[in-house]
This record gives C-alpha cells, sequence and structure tokens, in this order.
C-alpha cells in the first residue's frame, strides 16, 4: 500500500510543539488518566544528590514538547539475560558497591518471594540508587528482582507501592520473570503515563510479545506523540509488518498534525515505512503472540 508523503514538507529541525489539537484523538488517548499527572510529578532519581557513578549519564536533548529525564547508560543491556546484566556490572562498578550488590543478591536469594507487609530485597530495591548510582540502578534492580524470583503478585506489589525508578526496573525484569501475560496490567498502567522513562520500560520486549494489537498499535502512537524513540519499541519491525490498521492510524494522526500547522514527527514515517512491508509476520495479530 503507498501512502501520502506530502507532509513531509512540513518537517523543521527544531523543537516540535505537541500540545493536543482539538479532535487529536492520538493526543485524547495520550493524556489519559489523571494519576499520570502525580507520578509525572516525582522526581526522578537521577536528581539524588547521593547518586553516584563512575559512568556519567548523558541527558536526552531538551525538548518543548516532554519531559525528557537523564537515561541510564545501561538502556541497550537491561535487555540482555540477567547473567548478562550481572557480567557487565562486574565490570563497572567500584569495589563497594559490588559488595553492596552481591550481598543484595545474596540476601534475595535466601528470602524469595513476599514476607510480610515488605522483604528484606525489597528495601535493597530503595537503596540500589545509592549505592550503586543511577547509572546501574535500574541493572541492579532487575538483579535483586530475579535473585528473589519475584513472581506476578510481588511484582504488582513493588510496581504499586514503589517509585517511578522502582516501577521502571520492574518493567525491566517482566521478560525474564513473567513467561504469560498475567503482568500485562503493569505494562497497561505505564502506557497510561507521560513519564518518558516509564513509557520506554513498556515498551520492551514483554510488550512486544504479550500486548494485544489493539493496545500495542496505539503504545506505538504514545512513543511519537511524547517523543519516545521509536528504536526504543521493542520487535517493531515484526509486529509492524504489514499492518494496515496501524498504517491507517498513522495517517490519521499525521493528517491531524497537519491540518492544525504542526510537524510530523520523522519516526512516524519510519514505522509507516515498515507497515508497507509485505505482508504480516505469522502470529503478529495474536495477543500473546512470542517474539519471532
Amino acid at each position: 500500500m503507498t501512502h501520502p508523503r506530502s507532509t513531509r514538507a512540513a518537517r523543521t529541525d527544531g523543537p516540535q510543539d505537541d500540545t493536543p489539537a482539538h479532535g487529536d484523538t492520538a493526543a485524547r488517548d495520550a493524556q489519559g488518566a489523571e494519576s499520570a499527572a502525580a507520578r509525572d510529578a516525582q522526581a526522578p532519581e537521577d536528581a539524588n544528590p547521593l547518586a553516584t557513578t563512575d559512568t556519567p549519564s548523558t541527558p536526552n536533548t531538551p525538548s518543548t514538547h516532554t519531559t525528557h529525564t537523564t537515561q541510564p547508560t545501561l538502556d541497550t543491556a537491561l535487555t540482555s539475560s540477567p547473567a548478562g546484566l550481572r557480567r557487565h556490572l562486574t565490570t563497572h562498578l567500584d569495589p563497594a558497591a559490588l559488595a553492596w550488590l552481591e550481598h543484595a543478591l545474596d540476601e534475595a536469594a535466601a528470602h524469595p518471594g513476599i514476607h510480610g507487609p515488605i522483604s528484606p530485597w525489597e528495601l535493597r530495591l530503595a537503596e540500589a540508587g545509592r549505592r550503586c548510582g543511577a547509572a546501574y540502578a535500574d541493572a541492579a534492580r532487575v538483579l535483586i528482582l530475579d535473585a528473589a524470583r519475584a513472581g506476578t503478585d510481588a511484582l504488582t506489589r513493588v510496581y504499586f507501592q514503589g517509585t517511578a525508578d522502582e516501577r521502571r526496573a520492574v518493567l525491566h525484569a517482566l521478560p525474564h520473570l513473567v513467561s504469560g501475560p498475567g503482568a500485562l496490567p503493569l505494562v497497561e498502567d505505564a502506557l497510561r503515563t507521560n513519564d518518558t522513562r516509564l513509557l520506554t520500560a513498556a515498551v520492551g520486549p514483554y510488550a512486544a510479545r504479550h500486548l494485544a494489537p489493539h493496545d500495542w498499535r496505539h503504545a506505538v502512537l504514545k512513543c511519537l506523540f511524547t517523543g519516545v524513540p521509536v528504536d526504543r519499541v521493542a520487535d517493531l519491525p515484526r509486529r509492524a509488518r504489514g499492518d494496515g490498521e496501524l498504517a491507517r492510524m498513522l495517517g490519521d494522526y499525521a493528517a491531524e498534525r497537519t491540518a492544525a500547522g504542526r510537524t510530523v514527527p520523522e519516526d512516524l514515517y519510519r514505522v509507516l515505512d515498515l507497515t508497507e512491508s509485505a505482508g504480516p509476520a505469522p502470529g503478529t495479530d495474536h495477543p500473546h503472540g512470542k517474539e519471532s
């Protein structure tokens, strides 16, 4: 299917105004629940003056339409196995931080699961930023969750009772700890926020495997609306391949922005090109299809 690209001329290299237009369906969906505002107001862990790291984080380029906070340097490593994460931290943490992490992992392995109002390993999740530094806190938390063999119930408790940083770690840990779709409510909750770090974690491998087609398409639109690079959407080429409904939604969103005199995100055309690839992959429209 060929889609008109007349809106390409509207692109600019400057910041984009992403204030939703009246009637902009994707924008209205992106600004759903009121609870998102309270979450987004929470200060990021990277601003913690107690957090230290031997590798400074690199802030994202400022944007006028959404607040981008400092991304941990382990974004790409977080998609690897727990064993790979542990090897990475072993070679990057200073001796004191590594000793703390080893103790926390041993403690979690000795007392797995949920114990009373709060488990010992849950306390270590709160300490990870201060002990390991903001750049490595996500990876440390994923390892602690893995060592504690946290199931869906434990992950749900940590997610809804924890900070934004702890919620993000839970989302990163899902592919390693939950084999089925039982933790999808956590992903769906994260997709209702406008916190770009939570959104980035939410569109990882777990969502690629289990998110229903309708919800996955809206997740892609949410990334476009908030400025999360589509490169962060796990398994995007397979799930977008031959998806005519996604192509229609992208076209509508581009038309709404053009009619409002706004630029169309460059990433939209990248996803649109993927939808024009020949034929949908087998199982693409299965709500809980595995990655190919």
